[in-house]
Formats: structure tokens, C-alpha cells, sequence
């Protein structure tokens, strides 16, 4: 068959709900504005350079399903994580709290640098209810923390 769609059996499993799109987009304007600022003093040029080529090529897509980062030479690259992989998220505050950096720590180990992200908080909050939600339903949520501030209490 070439290319003919077919309807799926009457048993068939429904399809899954749709993706929603919570957030898409490319780093705060803001984090552009300043390092152009910077950028007039020779110090500052390397900063105004990494801020130009974030606001050409950076952009994020966060869903109800995963989260997208398409960077790189020329916006090449893309990366793509979704919920269940993501074992922690840290964010810090930049352009005094209007936007902000954020890390995805994965399962395995690697670990997904989001720059310049408007709305950092509220997306931080999204990403961090999307985790918890798809943690519970793998049942993941219940294995004990080994980090800083761990209550495992077995260890003792």
C-alpha cells in the first residue's frame, strides 16, 4: 500500500489527548537589550555577541508533553526531553527576576541548560506539576533522594 490511510480497529486503543503548547518561544528580549548595553565597552562585546546569537537561533517549546530546545549553529541542533525524564529543575533569577536560567537535571545524569527564559517562574512551576503528574503515573515518584537534604531515614 502507498500511502492510503486506514481506520483503526473497533478495539483499538483511542488516540492520545492532544499536545497542547504552553509556551513557544525564544530568550527575553530583555537579556538582548542589556548585553547590547554591555556591549558598547570592549568587555562587554563577547556578551553582546553570545546574546545576539541566542535571540537569532535559541528557541524553546514547552508542551503538555515535553519540552523542545532548538539551538545550535544556525538553530540546527534539537533537544527534546520529556516529563518523566526530568529528575530535578533549577532555576536562577537574572535581569533582576524578569527572566532567568534554568537547568533540567535528567534521570541519566545529563543535564539541559535553558538560558535567558522569560517567565522563568511560571514556567518552572509548569514543568515542575507536568514532572510530578508523569513521576506518578510511572510510579517513579516514590524512589528515596540520595542528595542534599535527603530524609532517607534507612541509611541511619
Amino acid at each position: 500500500m502507498t500511502g492510503t490511510p486506514t481506520a483503526a480497529p473497533a478495539g483499538a486503543a483511542s488516540p492520545a489527548p492532544a499536545e497542547t503548547t504552553f509556551y513557544e518561544g525564544g530568550p527575553a528580549r530583555g537579556d538582548l537589550i542589556v548585553n547590547l548595553l554591555f556591549g558598547l565597552t570592549l568587555i562587554g562585546l563577547p556578551f553582546a555577541v553570545g546574546a545576539i546569537v541566542r535571540a537569532l537561533w535559541l528557541r524553546y517549546r514547552i508542551t503538555s508533553r515535553r519540552i523542545e530546545v532548538n539551538g545550535g549553529w544556525l538553530g540546527r541542533d534539537r533537544t527534546q526531553v520529556v516529563y518523566s525524564q526530568i529528575r530535578e529543575v533549577r532555576a536562577v533569577p537574572r535581569g533582576f527576576g524578569a527572566w532567568g536560567d534554568m537547568v533540567l537535571v535528567l534521570d541519566d545524569g545529563f543535564k539541559l541548560e535553558m538560558r535567558s527564559v522569560p517567565r522563568f517562574r511560571e514556567l518552572e512551576a509548569y514543568i515542575e506539576e507536568q514532572r510530578r503528574s508523569r513521576r506518578g503515573k510511572t510510579g517513579a515518584a516514590g524512589r528515596a533522594s540520595t542528595g542534599f537534604g535527603s530524609t532517607d531515614e534507612t541509611a541511619a
